[in-house]
């Protein structure tokens, strides 16, 4: 090992990074585990016990509960949301209310106190400073109260009604409706969660448990269970045994209630969060195999030569008396000791890594309590030392196999590849064109289920498919990819004779470049094929979104209500001038709306009814079908509304101004419209301006439809849309494709960011094979270079050859592993995603492109300490090499 210790780097190398990887991953996992299970115990403050039912413990278990001796204080654990209002400023808030016993109080004050009375509200500081408050600021709290009947409704303000759906067929009409009201409040007190107790939710405010039970009860209708809590918390009286306390609350309560400690409690919903596994780690393991795969192709590469390089001596010791078990351990040996020296580095490595993630992290303002020092454990230790050196042996058994099954004498050549008219070659050759063939059935088979609507079959069988095909091919790469590689070398390097060596090269050893260029296929294709499916999601979904969504973005007064239950509320006259003052928004198109009634099926049906010009409408709405042949005269009926009600093109519809909360006798005159039946989205019917207001005179403008310049700019514009729409005086509703889009953009990135990220280890790993393979080569060339050199070949030209031959290698198994990634990414979202309707597939040409210059450049670079070796040798010094 001491003589090989430069030929055996590259190795290590690769299995400290797979190793590093591994155990960072265990690491994360344990950090990710701790800290979900510190933020659910930080809920419970410093409560002794949590008494939890799925069934619900209603107030009667609740007093049970409290008289139980031993029990000083127990409040049931409650969230709830509600919208609050400061000026023109607007956020929903998660609120709990005071608790009985300072232990079970998660947050701590900052400024002021506690609620101690009605009427009185503590906020989270970022929230309070984000609504402009102070101590003793007034600040309006809008919550939902049930009011029976009709004429109760008509009360209260209309336009802050939550919708009441269109009756459909056969449903009986609701007895009363849901009515917001607004509440005074005074901040008393702002709050810090250092625990992150409520960090999911994005902090919680207090209110006063008097307003909250009061406001609970108010907010049923009739028939409606009462609250009943799914966990209370419980404070122990001085003294008290827990156990016994334990026992006396189970005993008295019936059902499946639990008694718990609030630790234990934390580690359960935890579990239950993950369904009882640890996925995270699960996932991220999957990509620290792959990356250790990868590892164990370039070891095997590097002992397959380094015994090619030492058959002589092996051959000798044979002939002085050792046998073949001999110099089989020797070599396995070797190879253990470079696996644990190596695992031992990527620990210490992956350690480190984990700490200067929390140490940076640690310094940022998360919002979540991150320990400050890594936690090592025996798993995270002892499974990467393990699989690391058993990935080490297990690549190096075959060349040390391959060493020891040839008579002393034969081993004084190197060994040839399996050939077509050798025994194992022709199984080698019969199991992959197994493989292949079978997997791409599966494949095919994959796509056809997905496509007929069994989406988890056709995923199942597809990903089978291809990790069956894919095997297949990496198991018959020996045959065909070094001749795929001296082709393209001839193709593409001329006449030149250095060129014409660097491509002969590749064919010498061709279990040497296969075993290379193999390593960086596996981590190119699955870039490729999680880059390629990642983009034909993306495709898929704006082409669906956009026959959900004719209209980019869709700015309302009335958009929670397009079932016309509601009067409709005009939007205020500078919206549409501040939405067109927005970067990167191209057009805005007012529309007027109000409610309306169709006789359908005998009976007079409420519909929301809009107006929009035609030709506006038509330039800004990306699939034209939806407002196609809209005129005075016609109403466009959503395909969803003529579904429901059995409405076709063609048919006389006659729409009536409705009679509305605010409005008990609508001026206008009844209209006969033609209607047309289109892919327009939501609920509303869509008729031209003038025909609204001949139905219902003086209809408000109460939403206007938004037109992007680039609609792959919607997860910037949208946000900057929203904060310029924030300061009105009533909410508008943001809703359209573009809205979707920027999110599942958003998601599909961060997503597709990760994994590559992953994967990019293995990527990384395989180019330190191309090196080594390179470097090993030329050690092994030394009598070959100073023979070219003695016969004019300059340094540079031999330079050149490396370097042609290292982008060569590096070169095809990118192309190869990112048509393969293409194929793979394709099957994979024809079956995943054909249930949602038409699959756009297309080809992520950037990430293809950088994938084959990163391949490229690394290449060359892995020449260039090789060839300096090479060329810096004299032809004298090398031919006298023994």
């Amino acid at each position: 090992m001491r003589r090989s210790i430069g030929r055996l780097s590259a190795a290590g190398i690769a299995i400290l990074i797979g190793t590093a990887f591994l155990t960072a991953t265990l690491l994360a996992g344990n950090v990710i585990n701790r800290i979900t299970t510190d933020s659910i115990a930080a809920q419970f403050a410093d409560s002794d016990l949590v008494v939890a039912s799925s069934a619900g413990i209603d107030e009667a278990g609740l007093a049970e509960i409290r008289r139980t001796e031993g029990v000083e204080a127990a409040d049931p654990q409650v969230l709830r949301a509600f919208e609050l209002v400061s000026g023109g400023k607007r956020t929903y808030q998660v609120v709990v209310p005071t608790a009985s016993d300072p232990r079970f109080e998660a947050q701590e004050l900052v400024e002021g106190a506690m609620p101690s009375r009605p009427g009185e509200i503590a906020l989270p500081s970022d929230v309070a400073e984000r609504l402009g408050l102070g101590l003793g600021d007034s600040v309006t709290v809008v919550r939902m109260v049930w009011t029976p009947g009709a004429e109760d409704g008509a009360t209260a303000d209309a336009s802050e009604t939550t919708p009441t759906d269109e009756t459909a067929p056969g449903e009986e009409t609701p007895a009363g409706t849901y009515v917001d009201t607004n509440e005074e409040l005074i901040l008393v007190g702002t709050l810090d969660d250092p625990m992150g107790a409520y960090a999911q939710v994005g902090g919680a405010g207090v209110l006063s448990n008097e307003d909250l039970t009061a406001w609970e009860a108010e907010s049923y209708a009739p028939g409606e269970s009462t609250t009943a809590y799914g966990a209370v918390l419980v404070a122990l009286a001085p003294g008290a045994d827990l156990e016994a306390v334990r026992s006396s609350v189970t005993g008295s309560l019936a059902g499946d209630t639990e008694v718990w400690t609030s630790a234990e409690y934390a580690k359960e919903q935890a579990a239950q969060m993950t369904g009882g596994e640890d996925v995270f780690t699960y996932v991220i393991l999957t990509f620290a195999a792959i990356a250790l795969l990868v590892a164990a192709l370039v070891i095997a590469n590097t002992f397959q030569v380094l015994v090619a390089q030492r058959t002589r001596t092996l051959a000798l010791l044979r002939c002085v008396g050792a046998d073949r078990k001999q110099l089989a351990r020797s070599v396995l040996l070797e190879a253990m000791i470079l696996g644990v020296v190596a695992s031992v580095a990527g620990i210490v490595f992956g350690i480190g890594l984990v700490q200067l993630a929390l140490t940076v992290a640690g310094s940022m303002d998360l919002g979540i309590p991150l320990p400050s020092l890594v936690q090592v454990t025996p798993v995270a230790l002892l499974v990467p030392l393990l699989v690391g050196t058993v990935v080490t042996l297990v690549a190096s058994f075959s060349p040390a196999r391959a060493a020891t099954r040839v008579a002393p004498l034969a081993a004084l050549r190197p060994s040839d590849a399996p050939t077509l008219a050798s025994g194992a070659g022709r199984v080698r050759l019969a199991i992959s064109s197994i493989l292949v063939v079978g997997g791409a059935g599966l494949l095919v088979m994959g796509v056809l289920l997905g496509q007929q609507g069994s989406a988890e079959a056709g995923l199942l069988a597809s990903t089978a498919g291809g990790a069956a095909s894919f095997v297949g091919v990496l198991v018959g790469a020996i045959f065909w990819l070094p001749k795929v590689v001296s082709l393209v070398g001839k193709v593409l390097t001329g006449s030149g004779s250095t060129a014409k060596l660097a491509a002969a090269n590749t064919l010498r050893n061709p279990r040497r470049t296969a075993a290379t260029s193999t390593a960086l296929l596996i981590g190119v294709t699955l870039v490729a094929m999680m880059s390629t499916g990642a983009v034909s999601a993306r495709m898929s979904m704006n082409d669906e979104l956009d026959g959900r969504y004719p209209v980019d973005v869709s700015l309302a007064t009335d958009g929670y209500d397009e079932y016309g239950g509601n009067q409709p509320v005009a939007l205020p006259q500078s919206t549409i001038g501040t939405a067109e003052k927005v970067e990167g928004v191209e057009s805005v198109v007012p529309l007027t709306a109000t409610s309306v009634t169709v006789a359908l099926d005998g009976d007079d049906i409420t519909f929301l009814a809009r107006g929009v010009d035609p030709d506006g409408a038509a330039a800004l709405v990306r699939d034209k079908a939806a407002v196609e042949g809209l005129a005075p005269g016609t109403v466009v009926v959503p395909a969803g509304v003529a579904e429901d009600w059995g409405i076709s093109s063609g048919d006389e519809l006659v729409l009536t101004a409705a009679e509305l909360p605010e409005d008990a006798n609508p001026q206008g005159t009844p209209a006969t419209l033609e209607a047309l039946v289109t892919p327009m989205g939501g609920r509303a019917l869509l008729v031209t301006p003038q025909t609204l207001e001949g139905v219902a005179t003086g209809t408000p403008v109460t939403s206007a439809w938004v037109g992007l310049a680039d609609v792959n700019d919607a997860a910037s514009v949208v946000p900057a849309l929203q904060d310029a729409l924030a300061e009105s005086d009533l909410p508008i509703d943001v809703t359209g494709a573009a809205v979707e889009r920027a999110m599942y953009q958003k998601v599909v990135d961060t997503i597709l960011g990760v994994i590559v990220g992953l994967l990019a280890v293995a990527v990384v790993i395989a180019l330190i094979g191309v090196a080594n393979t390179l470097s090993l080569s030329v050690i092994e060339r030394r009598r070959e270079s100073a023979t070219l050199r003695a016969i004019g070949l300059s340094r540079s030209q031999l330079r050149w050859m490396l370097a042609i031959e290292g982008m060569l290698i590096a070169g095809v198994g990118a192309v190869l592993g990112i048509v393969l990634g293409v194929l793979y990414g394709w099957a994979g979202a024809s079956s995943a995603l054909a249930v949602m309707g038409d699959v756009t597939l297309a080809v992520p040409w950037r990430d293809v492109a950088l994938v084959l210059v990163v391949a490229l450049v690394a290449g060359l670079l892995a020449s260039v300490i090789p060839g300096r070796a090479a060329a810096r040798t004299s032809p004298v010094e090398a031919l006298a090499v023994d």
